[in-house]
């Protein structure tokens, strides 16, 4: 029965269970409240009635008649009539005299008087002790006052004066305030429920008028949409406080969920994002090193209402964007490689085709054999220096596609490169010399000089333990503003739509390798590019 109450309540809307509790709480307060006070009111009167009947007994005590006729056997005919007197007149529930042998010498119901009195609390007032108790009755509970009666002289004691009262009941006293306890339950309940009216409408407003099942529900979404980003992503508030860090973000920390809460330099030693809390400006693309693994990265703040109130960073590992980057270029290099050497050979064959038809036999003959023998003379030179296949592939076909250009492709004759050591991937080298080459050819093909070459050396050193990478050009060169920028991912000084990789790509690689890059360049003269990759770690 319990549970099914539980669930109706839970099914009610935020607004509805509001105003229910909250016009308990306030009837629950109010029912309180009117029972301390009913219970003050109880005490008051009882302190108050208390004081009354101990006035009016120590009157009576000090009534010369009464001391002079108390313990005297026909005393009773003259105190009777006082003490009656001063019942009416004061409106108590009685007054009772006896003397020191507890002999009533008056008494409401005149049949009493006479006999002992026999309260069972009288004791201290025979020893000249005046004090207050409540005594049990047929008609309710009664508050009594015990005053001793000293002779005229005021030394020796007589008697005692007892004077009691009833005191009302609590269910009296609830039932003759009923009317002021509906009232201020009615009253109470109506501002209650208004209260929580008007609470629950700004509640409402501020959650955006939905239900808590339904905020629940949207941040469980919320949840997993966050964590199923393929970015990191961390938010922090105001207090610089960790508010988001989802599960692709935790893996590259290689912290908890616990972090959540703490302070963000406790988890990331230089996040920026407090910088980027207290400018309020976005970094987009940068790149910095987490926990080991190199990530490119965007900070952005957080503004509600004109205000920032936190920062969010989300960050992805950069490996995979280099790996994917260099992936698609390789692929455009190639079907560039091959178009190249397609454009050539097909030059070549209109050219002897032509010299056929001019019935020029010897000069196509000679054209023939030039062309092989610059083909054999790369080939040969390429095939004795470099042990790597996919190397003399992708230096044949930077050839072909310079030629094309009307460029010329020099390696140097002292190239040598061996079997790569194992730490050495051949994919990460041919990236490296394949983009280097092509940036090359590139900046020359934009050259207004006569002849335009390129120039290239594999200079493997063993005595040094690395390998030396040479490519000069006689091209455009690199403006001095560009140095610093050339090798960060996006960065191009070609306004074309999806350059500035090849070199983030080149960086990368020699970074990994632990290697480095000399670049020596002039405007309008070229440009050197010199990489060393150590040979071990």
């Amino acid at each position: 029965m319990i549970n099914k109450m539980k669930n109706g309540f839970a099914l009610l809307s935020i607004r509805t269970r509001i105003i229910i509790v909250t016009f308990l709480i306030v009837i629950v307060a109010i029912m309180s409240s009117s029972s301390l006070l009913i219970k003050s009111v109880y005490e008051a009167l009882e302190k108050e009635q208390g004081n009354r009947v101990l006035s009016i007994a120590k009157t009576v005590a000090q009534s010369e008649t009464i001391k002079v006729e108390v313990g005297k056997p026909d005393g009773w005919k003259k105190i009777q009539p006082i003490a009656e007197r001063i019942r009416l007149a004061t409106d108590v529930e009685y007054i009772v005299i006896f003397d020191m042998n507890r002999i009533r010498y008056s008494h409401p119901i005149q049949d009493n008087i006479g006999t002992l009195f026999q309260g069972g609390d009288e004791g201290p007032s025979l020893g000249q002790h005046e004090y207050m108790s409540l005594a049990k009755g047929k008609k309710g509970i009664a508050i009594r006052a015990f005053v001793p009666i000293l002779d005229m002289d005021g030394f020796e004691q007589v008697g005692v004066v007892v004077v009691g009262t009833l005191l009302p009941d609590l269910e009296h006293l609830i039932y003759d305030h009923r009317l002021d306890i509906a009232f201020s339950i009615s009253l109470g309940g109506i501002i209650g429920l208004l209260g929580a009216w008007f609470l629950t409408n700004s509640i409402k407003r501020q959650m955006f008028n939905l239900e808590p099942i339904e905020i629940a529900r949207l941040l469980e979404e919320r949840e997993s949409i966050i964590n199923s980003i393929g970015e990191g992503i961390v938010a922090i508030d105001k207090e610089k406080r960790i508010r988001v860090l989802n599960e692709h973000a935790a893996r590259i920390l290689d912290v908890s969920d616990e972090a959540i809460g703490r302070k963000i330099e406790e988890v990331i030693v230089d996040s920026r994002l407090p910088i980027i809390l207290e400018s309020g400006k976005a970094e987009i693309h940068q790149t910095m090193i987490l926990n080991g693994v190199m990530v490119m990265t965007n900070r952005l703040p957080i503004i509600v209402n004109g205000k920032t109130v936190g920062a969010v960073a989300t960050f992805q590992d950069r490996t995979e964007m280099v790996q994917l980057a260099e992936e698609l270029t390789g692929i455009r290099k190639f079907t560039d490689a091959l178009r190249a050497q397609n454009h050539e050979y097909m030059n070549k064959l209109h050219t002897i085709a032509g010299l056929i038809q001019l019935k020029r036999c010897d000069d196509a003959l000679e054209s023939i054999l030039t062309y092989a023998e610059e083909k054999e003379s790369l080939n040969k030179l390429l095939m004795e220096s470099i042990k790597d296949y996919t190397i003399i592939g992708l230096i044949i076909g930077k050839n072909s596609h310079a030629r094309e250009l009307g460029i010329e492709l020099m390696v140097d004759k002292k190239s040598y490169l061996p079997t790569l050591p194992d730490r050495i991937r051949p994919q990460d080298l041919i990236a490296v010399i394949g983009n280097l080459l092509e940036n090359a050819i590139e900046s020359t093909a934009k050259t207004t000089q006569e002849k335009k070459w390129v120039y290239l050396k594999l200079d493997y050193q063993q005595e040094q333990k690395q390998l030396e990478i040479i490519v000069k050009d006689n091209g455009v060169g690199i403006p001095i503003e560009a140095k610093e920028q050339i090798f960060t991912l996006g960065y191009s000084t070609n306004a074309e739509k999806g350059r500035g990789i090849g070199l983030a790509i080149i960086s990368q690689h020699v970074k990994d390798y632990g290697g480095t890059i000399e670049i020596e360049s002039e405007v309008a003269k070229g440009a050197t590019f010199i990489i060393r990759i150590p040979l071990t770690t």
